[in-house]
């Protein structure tokens, strides 16, 4: 290791799993930060542990934040998950899966712990091509994120840190995601990415993650190893 540390949001997705590998090629030492925020589809919490086994992080750190009571998601909120669109249906307008200000208070999280860490790169793997339209994926979102996380800490301003917020795969088709996850060896079978999973976690087939999901795999044309429900 060259004694530089990092703190990776893992969802256990592709996205932020192959953001891991990414890290870990490039000789970070590990802090694996995830989330229990009340979302609908919990097992990704299991997928995120077996990722961080997986990669052996330093620390793997859970931290539960309940964003039901605000609501406003499918993904934390009593309101359905959508199903059955089309890719370019995804383009038109941002859906309801959009969890108000997510990735705002996750980044803020990893940035209390980098400071901590006195680790200088947040690790997130937001994607601005094939993604379903969320505001805070956006590279203009980044950039301010950047500039506020060295105007809000202390080891910024005291000059000892300048915080950098690393989004590798921010320009990169999910295939493109994936051909590189599978070039630095990820196992995708340990990821999840369903919005709306079986009680025994099962992928659903046909939510908005899972259609991405798919046609990744088919465009990059790598076996899916997800089990879905629907065909």
């Amino acid at each position: 290791m060259s004694g530089r540390k990092a703190v990776i949001l893992s969802s256990g997705g592709i996205d932020s799993t192959t953001a891991m590998a990414i890290a870990r090629a490039e000789n970070y030492e590990i802090y694996s930060l995830t989330f229990h925020y009340g979302q609908r589809h919990a097992c990704e919490l299991e997928a995120a542990r077996k990722v961080a086994d997986f990669f052996r992080v330093k620390k793997h750190l859970v931290i539960d934040i309940d964003l039901r009571p605000i609501g406003g998601s499918a993904l934390t909120d009593q309101i359905d998950v959508p199903k059955g669109r089309g890719v370019d249906d995804m383009a038109h307008e941002i859906p309801v899966t959009y969890v108000p200000a997510r990735n705002t208070i996750f980044l803020s999280y990893a940035l209390a712990w980098a400071e901590v860490l006195q680790a200088a790169d947040i690790f997130i793997g937001v994607n601005a091509v094939d993604y379903s339209g969320y505001p805070d994926c956006r590279p203009e979102f980044i950039a301010a994120y950047g500039q506020l996380a060295n105007l809000a800490t202390k080891a910024a301003v005291e000059g000892k840190l300048r915080m950098n917020i690393q989004t590798p795969l921010i320009r990169m088709k999910k295939a493109e995601i994936i051909k590189k996850g599978i070039e630095l060896g990820v196992d995708y079978g340990l990821t999840h990415s369903c919005y709306d999973p079986s009680p025994a976690g099962k992928a659903c087939g046909r939510c908005d993650s899972c259609t991405l999901r798919r046609k990744g795999f088919e465009d990059a044309g790598v076996p899916d190893p997800t089990v879905y429900i629907a065909p």
